[in-house]
């Protein structure tokens, strides 16, 4: 076969999958065809991918008018969630445009906002414009029911939605005795989009109050509440702590201006992005077993012999001491880092050595942070058999005898001190000093008095 013949072989069979798949690029990827090719037959025979829509749409769609949440039915379907937001709220994209259902058109790459014209008509509605709304599917099939005479629960229970939802959606939109879908479905379009300005995109006096609060170098939240001492009885100065950050940080939508973006004490222009836990990136090769699969023993002291870690480092971080407490008696154990090395593997030996120190059943378990000097907490366990839990990120209370502990350290470590000028016989006599403080928790016994009844 001759190579014109396999490309129009190629052709017909791209062609019959247009009406089955109905995307360009997913045909071309099953017939391993250039996708600029294919987009040229699929021009030549008059299809539009972006007409037929996404192959994965009808399917995304049908998930979520079962009661799946976003996140699920984006896992479920394998699709951006960002393209399934798009498509529930009537967005379309093109090249480097996105379209909305108010006719507006945003441009990737300049940032500007226009309305389109008679020649750029506006995007048709889409079938369904919210996940918890109903859709046009539903409210065809509201009108047929309602036609042969079923009762407001009966079409509730056909839609799986309640009948006071029914009742409202008919109450609004029923005309001269009968019921308009599409007119309702246009009416729920229209009132999902929200073209209105910013609060403080526009000038007025709160704007230029939130604009002197930043140059006092205030934060959103003292701005926000401090606005009410000062004009209690207008309630047109109010704004809240997530508007005032919106408009510095949206700066290409008309929020403050630049300059006043340098007031807050972050000295941040752009939002810093915080993951869910669930979805950030695990912090070591190992997988790390986390505080909340921590024996319920450890949590209420009741049990001796589980330990609470951390370092304190000196100047520039550029040296540290591991410090470990033993969580019931508060026995404080120190370990030398040897030329201010902390480094994992160098931090795994030095706990390793302290532990081996230690009756066996005084070896429970080690809660650390998240710090990087325990990425080596697999090999430690290994070695000592203790088990290691970590806290959660920037919760430095789950780990609070140990807090307490640093703290009291700084009295012969003080912050911004070279702690390799400390050797092994300086550790050992801080941790004597630490351990012959009677301490209030311990109904003033001493914490060498308590491990030595425990050993």
């Amino acid at each position: 076969m001759s190579f014109s013949e396999k490309t129009a072989s190629l052709k017909v069979r791209f062609l019959a999958l247009m009406d089955e798949v109905g995307s360009v690029a997913e045909v071309a990827r099953l017939l391993d065809v250039n996708r600029n090719t294919a987009y040229g037959w699929a021009r030549q025979a008059g299809l539009s991918s972006h007409r037929l829509g996404h192959p994965r749409k009808a399917e995304y769609l049908q998930l979520r008018g079962q009661g799946l949440t976003r996140r699920e039915a984006v896992e479920r379907v394998a699709i951006n969630e960002r393209t399934a937001r798009d498509w529930e709220r009537g967005i379309r994209k093109s090249r480097n445009s996105r379209f909305y259902p108010d006719g507006r058109r945003v441009d990737y790459t300049t940032g500007r906002t226009t309305m389109e014209t008679m020649e750029n008509p506006p995007s048709p509605i889409p079938e369904q414009v919210g996940s918890r709304l109903l859709s046009l599917l539903e409210r065809e099939k509201i009108a047929d029911l309602r036609r042969v005479g079923l009762s407001l629960r009966a079409i509730g229970r056909e839609l799986g939605r309640p009948a006071s939802t029914i009742k409202r959606e008919l109450d609004a939109h029923t005309v001269g005795g009968r019921y308009l879908p599409h007119g309702a479905h246009r009416a729920a379009a229209g009132a999902r989009a929200r073209p209105k300005p910013a609060l403080l995109a526009e000038p007025g006096p709160l704007r230029e109050y939130v604009m002197d609060g930043l140059r006092e170098q205030w934060s959103p939240e003292q701005i926000r509440n401090r606005i009410r001492e000062d004009h209690p009885d207008d309630e047109g100065m109010r704004v809240s702590t997530e508007t005032i950050y919106q408009a510095i940080y949206v700066q290409a939508r008309g929020g403050l201006k630049r300059e006043i973006q340098v007031a807050l004490r972050t000295g941040r222009t752009r939002r810093k992005p915080h993951r869910s836990p669930e979805h950030r990136t695990s912090r070591f090769v190992d997988p790390m077993v986390m505080i909340s699969e921590r024996p319920a023993e450890v949590e209420d002291r009741a049990v001796p012999g589980h330990w609470e870690g951390d370092l304190i480092t000196g100047e520039q971080n550029k040296s540290a001491i591991v410090t470990l407490v033993e969580r019931t008696t508060r026995y404080v154990m120190l370990g030398h880092l040897p030329d201010g090395d902390h480094t994992a593997e160098t931090v795994r030996d030095v706990l390793v050595t302290l532990v081996g120190t230690l009756p066996q059943h005084l070896r429970g378990s080690l809660t650390w942070d998240q710090g990087a000097e325990m990425a080596a907490h697999k090999a430690f366990r290994v070695a000592t058999g203790v088990p290691v839990y970590f806290c959660d990120p920037a919760s430095p209370w789950q780990r609070g005898s140990n807090e307490n502990t640093n703290g009291l350290l700084r009295q012969y470590f003080p912050k911004g001190t070279d702690l390799t000028v400390y050797g092994i016989e300086d550790l050992e006599h801080v941790a004597q000093k630490l351990n012959g403080r009677p301490r209030k928790t311990l109904g003033w016994k001493t914490p060498a008095e308590r491990l030595l009844e425990l050993v």
